[in-house]
């Protein structure tokens, strides 16, 4: 009497320790999919999962719609070029900056007072509250303008334009007089970073013109964007109406996206012990029931019960995933199969 009430609290411990197994493994595959389908939502808000490809990677198979996070510092294939000055430079972008010397109204409180400065734009004196002996020029004899880079790579990734822009930081570029057109060159002088109309530069007069230049520096930068064959662009169906960042330095994904939740780690390792895990306590329930050890039936159970679960976890999700489980789960039904009528 005492012998059997032994044996049936041992069998009911192992069933117990059986079940707790199989739940586990239940629970840490939806654990599993749960923290990944979470990153993965944030994600799309960004334009998508990215690919951490780090240091001047180049672009490989397969890769091609994804988001991917590239560093290093970019090369200018094709430098930009002035065409009127005859000026290039070895930037991504290159700005030309046109002022002219105009009069300007200047209101302190209630009064008015005039003063002659460098302005980027044609003020029209006809607004002026006093007119008369503040005329200026009728109009801009040259505009300014920004030169793109023909090719800029990063890594083995062209950026593309709205990534270009996107580059941060402005440093100015010293003209070369001697390089300029016939035409210019009488007209034109250098004086510190400008090339000037002035006879006088020092002492500029009424309608003088000055231009100058900056171009963006090349120095290291992150860049993250969606990958379309070589290139790199900017994600036009991101959630945030980005879908692109550009910034200076090596800069982890997770502070260029400080709302995206930390990755999960060893995903195949954990889904791989899920299924050890389920077949582990279907082995001890099998144990229990006509002392049935057959490890092939409990790692065909396992996987079966695991593979139906993880399925309808990322049933609408993602459709290469939930299949990936089904074929575990049919997988182990054939397994199931097998075993039972081998025992028969």
């Amino acid at each position: 009497m005492v012998r059997r009430k032994g044996v049936s609290l041992q069998a009911l411990a192992l069933n117990v320790v059986g079940a707790l197994l199989v739940l586990a493994g239940i629970g840490l595959v939806a654990t599993t999919a749960r923290s990944l389908l979470n990153y993965r939502a944030v994600a799309s808000l960004h334009g998508g999962e990215v690919i951490d490809l780090g240091t001047n990677s180049p672009p490989s198979g397969g890769q091609h719609g994804a988001m991917a996070r590239v560093v290093g510092t970019p090369t200018v294939v094709e430098a930009p070029r002035d065409p009127d000055f005859n000026l290039r430079a070895d930037t991504p972008v290159l700005v030309r900056h046109v002022e002219m010397f105009q009069w300007r109204e200047v209101r302190v409180g209630s009064g008015v007072h005039y003063e002659l400065d460098w302005v980027d734009h044609l003020l029209d004196a006809g607004h002026f509250e006093e007119p008369q002996g503040h005329a200026n020029p009728a109009s801009f004899p040259l505009s300014g303008k920004q030169f793109d880079a023909g090719l800029v790579r990063l890594g083995g990734f062209e950026l593309g334009p709205v990534l270009l822009h996107a580059i941060p930081g402005t440093q100015r570029v010293t003209p070369d007089p001697g390089a300029l057109p016939a035409n210019l060159a009488a007209s034109f002088s250098r004086y510190q970073d400008y090339l000037v109309t002035s006879a006088r530069p020092g002492d500029p007069r009424l309608g003088d013109v000055r231009v100058s230049w900056n171009e963006v520096p090349l120095q290291q930068l992150t860049v993250v964007g969606r990958i379309d064959g070589d290139r790199l662009v900017a994600a036009t169906d991101a959630a945030d109406g980005k879908g692109y960042v550009v910034q200076v330095g090596d800069v982890p994904v997770l502070d260029i996206f400080p709302d995206l939740p930390v990755p999960p780690e060893f995903v195949l390792s954990w889904r791989v012990l899920a299924v050890l895990l389920a077949s582990l306590g279907t082995f001890v329930l099998l144990a229990t029931q006509r002392d049935r050890r057959d490890p092939l039936l409990a790692l065909g159970l396992g996987a079966l019960v695991v593979g139906i679960v993880a399925s309808v976890l990322w049933l609408g999700e993602d459709t290469r995933t939930m299949f990936g489980w089904l074929a575990l789960a049919l997988c182990g039904l054939l397994l199931t199969g097998w075993r039972l009528r081998r025992a028969r």
